[in-house]
């Protein structure tokens, strides 16, 4: 079943008579409209697309199933003005997005607006083949950029100095841009899971964690790898093989139909076992696709169900306080028979 014959079902298992949709991801994934103002309104006869001059001939090419609206004035006020046109009693709305200001614009319409939450998100869990390509080749640009900082890391280079060349390498390789902002972590700034790219010098004997994505056609590649420079702290190299085996665990045994808890439960199980338990503190991963993070959270706090096509993080780490922190992360698509890993470059403890 394509994505829009799934909205069609959640209007009718709603009673609803359409569905206004105004964030850009859930836009350009309904639409394929890739342009930064617009919203749509889907109804059970009609798909229609509302922007403004800049982006009619833009749309009108990329959004084939729908009929462009050009509008003169306010976005939300061209969407109640349809929706009164069209004589609509029950409209959903994304309510876990739209801001009070807006609702409040949208509310002078007549019909009765009821909250969706987050069911399109939850129809993008399940990825297209078209996009488990683009994520895929989103990943080999991240794979050959970490061979490429293996070849350029050094001491004496600042954080912020790694980061822009590698950043810049992946943009020579094809990515539009970087999914986030990349994290590179060194020494006891690894200590940090979201240590963001800072002036500190690499010196010698430091862990580094790179956490760093790529942009591709609009998906995203989301890897993590961690390699020293001269030798690392015996500790450190215990907690990297702890990690590493923790991970290579999850990847093995994640299957679908298993709980987001119980796959969670795989790396932090091994992790504990081994007396890391409060060492690592986040999920074991997340949903890539158009945003860096959608569902399924695997998180030993989240409900849901690992599906066949889901594209997740596999990201277990260790943090020790004044000592540093190991993270190691692969992009994987659930299959039929376990999973399949995207990212392929080495998880060997990398010692430069």
């Amino acid at each position: 079943m394509n994505k829009l014959a799934k909205v069609q079902d959640l209007l009718d298992v709603q009673q609803l008579d359409a569905l206004v949709i105004l964030s850009d991801y859930n836009r350009r994934y309904l639409s394929d409209f890739t342009g930064t103002s617009g919203a749509l309104i889907i109804s059970k006869n009609n798909y229609q697309l509302i922007t403004d001059f800049r982006y009619i001939e833009q749309a009108t090419n990329q959004a084939t199933k729908f009929n462009i609206i050009k509008r003169s004035g306010g976005l939300i006020e061209a969407i109640v003005e349809i929706i009164n046109h069209e004589q609509f009693n029950h409209v959903g709305f994304e309510g876990h997005l739209v801001s009070y200001d807006t609702y409040q614009t949208l509310d002078q319409s007549k019909a009765k607006l009821i909250s969706i939450g987050n069911e399109i998100e939850k129809i993008r869990e399940i990825k297209t083949p078209e996009e488990i390509e683009k994520i895929k080749y989103a990943a080999k640009i991240v794979d050959d950029t970490y061979n490429y900082v293996l070849d350029i890391a050094k001491v004496g280079m600042t954080e912020r100095e790694l980061k822009s060349k590698l950043e810049a390498k992946m943009l020579e390789l094809g990515a539009d841009g970087p999914s986030f902002d990349t994290i590179v972590a060194s020494g006891y700034r690894g200590a940090l899971p979201h240590g963001v790219a800072s002036d500190k010098v690499i010196e010698q004997g430091d862990m580094i964690t790179l956490d760093f994505g790529a942009y591709y056609r609009g998906y995203c590649s989301d890897i993590t790898r961690t390699f020293a420079i001269g030798e690392p702290d015996s500790k450190m190299k215990d907690i990297y093989n702890i990690v590493l085996n923790s991970q290579i665990k999850a990847i093995n045994e994640i299957k679908a139909g298993m709980t987001v808890a119980e796959a969670d439960a795989l790396s932090r199980d091994y992790i504990e076992s081994h007396g890391y338990r409060e060492a690592f503190g986040h999920s074991l991963g997340h949903g890539i696709g158009l945003d860096i993070h959608e569902g399924p959270l695997l998180s030993k706090n989240a409900k849901g169900i690992i599906q066949v096509n889901n594209c997740v993080t596999i990201e277990p780490g260790i943090y020790v306080d004044g000592l540093g922190g190991v993270r190691i992360e692969d992009d994987i698509l659930i299959t039929e028979n376990g999973c399949e890993v995207f990212t392929k470059c080495t998880k060997d403890l990398i010692i430069l």
